[in-house]
């Protein structure tokens, strides 16, 4: 992946705990990375090739070039 194509997002905690679990690319998808926020915090991840989702669990503001998302935990 190009890093003029790689997509950042922004992750803000709203609670103490929330987590971001990076998951790997490829024929077998696997947890590779994890992160943990306290309330305030905030995250500024990429895509890249290695990583092809984010799992985020607890209550945070997800800001991404498409628009913004809260999480409804």
């Amino acid at each position: 992946m190009n890093s003029d194509q790689q997509e950042y997002i922004v992750i803000k905690a709203k609670d103490n705990g929330v987590q971001v679990i990076g998951l790997t690319r490829g024929q077998d998808t696997k947890f590779h990375h994890t992160e943990k926020l306290d309330k305030g915090e905030v995250l500024i991840v990429q895509f890249t090739d290695h990583t092809s989702a984010m799992k985020i669990r607890g209550k945070a503001t997800i800001l991404t070039k498409h628009g913004s998302i809260d999480t409804d935990v």
